[in-house]
């Protein structure tokens, strides 16, 4: 199959699935989300951290 014919990546949760995860503490759904950015930091091209890092640099600068 063609890329520009593949489906896209869907991501369904059911109403249950959702409920349950409002339902989770506040402090663990903000340290699933620090493990994500690690793991996405680690994971991205070296170049894309270059630019993420000076697009913060900027940003703390003002």
């Amino acid at each position: 199959m063609e890329k520009s014919r593949e489906r896209p990546l869907l991501y369904y949760k059911t109403k249950e699935q959702i409920e349950k995860y409002r339902n989770k503490p506040v402090e663990h759904k903000l340290k699933w989300l620090e493990e994500q950015m690690y793991f996405f930091y680690y994971a991205m091209p070296e170049k894309a951290k270059k630019i993420r890092e000076s697009l913060m640099e900027d940003n703390i600068s003002g």
